[in-house]
């Protein structure tokens, strides 16, 4: 019989655990995690044929409460090892550009004229400290250009958010995805075709350098980033052309 919460789908019950240690079984890490809540699934993912770890392993908890706890008592150490808890992200979401890099840093898109920096800080509290928001303006007529990048103390508010990828702030809706760095999209293997995942094959977690090297198809290329040289590149942010320069962004009619 299920212990889960009921409304809340697995997916967001479950935490990907990388850096496991070798010698760290099913029963050992359930019997860590198991600490901060109820577990549904507990297990280490092998390789099929030899049978040994491959690193990295998965824990589902009954409730999203649960995990929140569980994130919250990082860093963890299992058998000895600290390891390396994130929430688990789906098979559909994990081709996404940048689905499995670890960033501190959100890109808001659909911002409104009406839109201040209050609102977005009242909205994205909820998630975790913030450090900065930068609403982005047109640098001659000092209007909003349409998206923002907000900066959190950590990772795990960004992978929250970022479950959801629509969220409505001051009424308005908008579209959130991590803010990567032209660096980081080429270190994703953004534009390769590359293909991975946290389950394994090509580029997939390496439970041995503990290394994440999955890849994603990236649309677009585009070089100066929004106002140029920041570093964040704009092929990941499509649909808000129209403003001034080459950046690619603007104030998209898409919200």
């Amino acid at each position: 019989m299920s212990l889960q919460v009921p409304g809340e789908p697995e997916q967001l019950r479950k935490l990907f655990i990388g850096g496991l240690s070798f010698e760290t079984t099913d029963e050992s890490l359930r019997a860590h995690f198991e600490q901060w809540g109820t577990l549904t699934d507990c297990v280490v993912m092998r390789d099929p044929n030899s049978k040994r770890s491959r690193g990295f392993g998965f824990v589902t908890y009954s409730s999203v409460d649960e995990v929140d706890l569980a994130m919250t008592a990082r860093p963890h150490k299992v058998d000895g090892r600290v390891v390396e808890p994130k929430r688990a992200v789906s098979r559909e979401d994990s081709n996404r550009p940048g689905a499995h890099v670890t960033v501190k840093k959100i890109f808001v898109g659909g911002i409104k004229e009406d839109t201040e920096e209050s609102h977005i800080r009242d909205y994205f509290e909820r998630f975790g400290k913030i450090e900065i928001i930068d609403i982005i303006t047109d640098r001659n007529s000092g209007k909003k250009r349409g998206f923002a990048f907000v900066t959190f103390d950590d990772h795990d508010p960004v992978d929250r958010i970022v479950i959801q990828k629509y969220h409505t702030i001051n009424s308005h809706n908008c579209e959130v995805r991590k803010a990567l760095t032209r660096q980081e999209m080429q270190t994703s293997g953004a534009g390769t075709g590359m293909r991975g995942g946290y389950g394994g094959g090509p580029g997939g977690y390496n439970g041995g350098n503990r290394g994440y090297n999955q890849g994603y198809n990236q649309g677009g290329g585009g070089g100066g980033g929004y106002g140029g040289g920041n570093g964040y590149d704009n092929g990941g942010y499509s649909g808000y052309g129209g403003g001034s320069g080459n950046s690619g962004y603007g104030r998209g009619g898409r919200f």
